[in-house]
This record gives structure tokens, sequence and C-alpha cells, in this order.
């Protein structure tokens, strides 16, 4: 009988080791996703430069868009924090999706091969920006149900580990499209 309280010391070990080393994981695994997203956005930066460089000698007359995709490039390179990191994303998304549909009203520039091949890769980046923004919110969501989660909260909140935000879309991605079809 005496070994009794030494198999429940041992249990109770085995157990905060491996909630910890669970809790530190899933830190990582969000930390990670967060990279990969920021690898896409980085890529999304460069591309921006190139397209801008190409349209803007057809767009003498769309000078104010083309300015409100460089000052949103801009504001995203420089953001900080996830909140800050979203809003300016989304700010970067709709400046680019306006800059896109002035391009459908130029067919020189529409018929550019290079417009195209560009217009191509930020779809596609913009894709992959996506899919990692949502691997990023499942592994927060994980995380986040983890250390609020008896008893695993109870090792969460002894080494500070804290809530994370999630990559939220902006007001302007929620709001209804407006189908034009005159």
């Amino acid at each position: 009988m005496a070994w009794i309280p030494g198999i429940l010391v041992v249990a109770a070990v085995a157990w905060f080791v491996l909630t910890y080393n669970r809790l530190v994981r899933l830190r990582n695994r969000f930390a990670n996703a967060w990279k990969q997203i920021d690898v896409q956005l980085k890529r999304r930066y460069d591309l921006i430069p190139n397209l801008v460089e190409i349209v803007k000698d057809y767009m003498s007359y769309e000078q104010e868009t083309l300015g409100k995709v460089i000052a949103a490039r801009g504001a995203a390179i420089e953001a900080r924090g996830t909140a800050a990191q979203a809003k300016a994303e989304n700010a970067l998304t709709e400046s680019l999706k306006s800059l896109f549909a002035v391009v459908e009203n130029y067919p020189d520039l529409k018929a550019n091969q290079s417009v195209a091949s560009l217009q191509e890769e930020l779809t596609a980046t913009e894709n992959k920006i996506s899919f990692a923004r949502q691997y990023y919110n499942d592994s927060v969501m994980t995380y986040n149900n983890t250390i609020q989660s008896i008893p695993s909260n109870l090792i969460a909140q002894v080494f500070d580990f804290r809530l994370t935000e999630y990559f939220e879309a902006g007001e302007e991605a929620r709001a209804v499209p407006k189908a034009d079809l005159r």
C-alpha cells in the first residue's frame, strides 16, 4: 500500500508534463501558421509593385486607384499585431479589387500578357493566403479551446498561456456585393 502515493505522484507529474507539452505544441502550431500567412503576404507585396508599374502607363486617368493600392500595400507592410494586420490586409484586398475592376475598362491593358500573368499570380496568392488564414484560425481555435478547458486551463494560467486573436475579415468583406446587370 505504500506504493499508491508514489503512483499518484508519478501520474500527476506525467499529466502535468503531457499537458504543458501539448500547450507548447499548440502555441507553436499557431505561431507557425501565422508565419505561413506572412510568407504569402510577402509574396503578394512583391507582386504588387510590378503590377502597378505595368498598369500606370496605361491608366493615366486612374492615378487615384493606383495611389490607393500603393498606400494600402505600405500600410499592410507596416501593420503589427493580428488585428492591425487583418485590417490592413482587408484594405489592400479591396484596393486590389478596385484596380482589377479598372483594368477591365482598358482593352489594351486587359490583353497585356504581363498584366494577365500578374493578375493570375496575385489570384493564386490570394487563394493561398485564404487557406493560410483558415489554417491559422483553426490552430488558434484549438489552442484557445485547450487553454480555456478544464483541467489544462490550470497549467495555462500558471504558465501565462494567453488567448490569441483570430485573423478576421473586415466589415467591407462582409458586405453583400452589388450586382449591376444593366
